[in-house]
Order: C-alpha cells, then structure tokens, then sequence
C-alpha cells in the first residue's frame, strides 16, 4: 500500500516483501535506481516506523511503514540514472540535493574578497562543483580560495579572498579569534531560556556557544547563536548536546520522530546570517561586515512550526 500524508510518502509494507533490504524496496515502490535509492537513504532522508535508518540492507518486515519525503523522491527521479529502466550514470550529487547551481549570490566585494551566499546543498571548496569553483567561473577569479567552510547543507555568509596572499592574512585573522560569526537556527523543543552559554570542549579543544532564544513554539525554537571558536560541526554539536538538535539535522539530530513534520525537512535548519572582521588587506579601520537574510525553505519551516507568518 501506498499513501501520501502532505509531503510525505508513506510506503507500507506487504507479505511479498518481507526480509527485502531497504534499497531495493525503495527502489521499486518508488521507481528508482538501486543506486538514487541508497543515495537518499545514505542521505539520511528515510524513516522506518519513525526511525531514521541509513542502513541500506536494513531488513523489512511485514506490516513496517517506510516514510520518505515526497520533494527528496522528486529530485531523485530527476537525477541522472535515477530511471530503473536506463543505466545507471555516475551523479556528483546525492539524489536528496539540489541540481548544481547556476548561479551564485554575491553579497559583498571589496578589493581582496568576497562573501557569497552560500546555498544548500554544496561544499564549501574541495569539489569540482564546489561554491568555489562556481563563483571562480561566474566571476572569472581563477585564484578564488575559501577562507572558511560551511558545512554542505549550512546556508549563509561565506568569505572568498580572490588572492592567496588575502588567503593567508584572513586566515591569520580567524585564528586569532577575530571574526564575529552570527547563525540563526531552528531547533526541536521549545528552548526554555533567553539567554544560554555552552561551554563544552569539543575533541578536546575549548568551544563556546552563545545562544539566544528568537520565538519558540510548542514544539520548535528559533535561535541566534554567536560562536567564539570554529570547531567542526560545533553548533550542531553543541546543541544536540543539550538535547535540543537542530531539526532536520541527521547526524546530530533526531533519531526517532514522532512529529510527521520534522520528516519533511529536507536539510538541517542552520543558516549562516552574519559575518563580521577587520579588513585582513587595509591598514585603515575598514571592515568586512555581511548579512544573508534567512533562505526560503527556513522560512517555511518556521512556519510550519507555527513561528512565521
């Protein structure tokens, strides 16, 4: 049987299909390629019996409810090789993320950097479809290196020298502390303070969280969060830690949804909106000050969390 709630596939399984992996059940039921199914799966956008799984042997059972995201099934029937009647062709991207972006927006230049505004489902650098290499073509700066990263599915302000002596100087700045870095996030649960500092080492090195509650519905937060140290994944760390994770966050987030709504969000809701230093390049007191206003998808996840108009 199969069935629609929303946005959301929802796949029961039959007698036939018992003791059948997960990627192939997938695969048929939602016409699919055996690879294009465990792309979603390994992206953490597959639920069974309201656990997430990212397992692609998982075994089924009779009677178990498979739950998927009716925009990520969308996106990968449009991937190349995702047809189970063709041949499967190699994708640089996951099947659960955007086509890559043609363009990319440029939220402030001066004469030795630039800040885009990065958008989902792309890495930072380090990838021939990379930000960088899109924004080294679109604006015809070969040189262009990533001064910082955001994680793939991180949206936000992102700050590009167009030389590697600019490279070096602004690293020299962040190292030294001197960047104010501002997300806005939106977490599950309703966060009970209006003010909160998580000091909580991360792999052994000192990590700071500020964090300030925006709105807060019943069953969600919307949050400014101002970090004094750069550790990987450190805000998603962070706030998992106080068990209040980022929703759709599939790594640090939640396991078990009992709420249908935080299958439908397709990426973690974590949104880089400010960045703010000195001028690494200029000896007045010039500074680097960008903000990338909230994405489209995190707008409609705050409404469908009941704190947006």
């Amino acid at each position: 049987m199969r069935r629609a709630l929303g946005n959301i596939e929802q796949l029961q399984v039959g007698k036939p299909e018992n003791d059948k992996p997960l990627q192939d059940f997938l695969a048929v039921r939602c016409g699919l390629s055996r690879r294009a199914a465990k792309a979603i799966i390994d992206g953490r956008s597959v639920w069974v019996n309201r656990k997430c799984i990212w397992i692609a042997r998982h075994m089924l059972h009779t009677g178990d409810t498979v739950e998927v995201p009716r925009a990520v099934v969308s996106a990968a029937k449009r991937q190349p090789g995702s047809d189970r009647s063709g041949p499967e062709e190699k994708s640089g991207t996951s099947p659960s993320r955007p086509s890559p972006a043609r363009h990319v927006r440029v939220i402030l230049e001066t004469p030795d950097y630039i800040v885009a505004d990065k958008p989902a489902g792309f890495l930072s650098c380090g990838d021939p479809k990379s930000v960088e290499m899109i924004l080294r073509h679109q604006l015809h700066i070969p040189t262009l290196e990533a001064v910082h990263r955001l994680d793939r599915d991180t949206t936000g302000c992102l700050l590009f020298a167009k030389t590697h002596t600019a490279f070096n100087a602004a690293v020299e700045v962040f190292k030294t502390h001197g960047v104010k870095k501002t997300y806005h996030a939106i977490v599950a649960g309703r966060f009970p303070h209006v003010h909160e500092t998580i000091n909580a080492p991360i792999e052994g090195k000192p990590a700071v969280s500020h964090v300030l509650r925006e709105m807060a519905s019943q069953d969600a937060s919307f949050l400014k969060v101002r970090i004094e140290t750069g550790r990987t994944n450190q805000i998603r760390r962070h706030l998992s830690s106080i068990r209040f994770p980022i929703v759709g966050d599939r790594m640090f987030g939640l396991k078990t949804a009992r709420d249908p709504r935080l299958m439908m969000v397709s990426r973690q809701m974590l949104h880089a909106s400010g960045l703010e230093l000195p001028d690494p390049m200029r000896s007045v007191k010039e500074g680097i000050r960008a903000h990338s206003p909230l994405p489209a998808d995190f707008r409609q996840c705050l409404k469908t969390f009941g704190m947006g108009k």
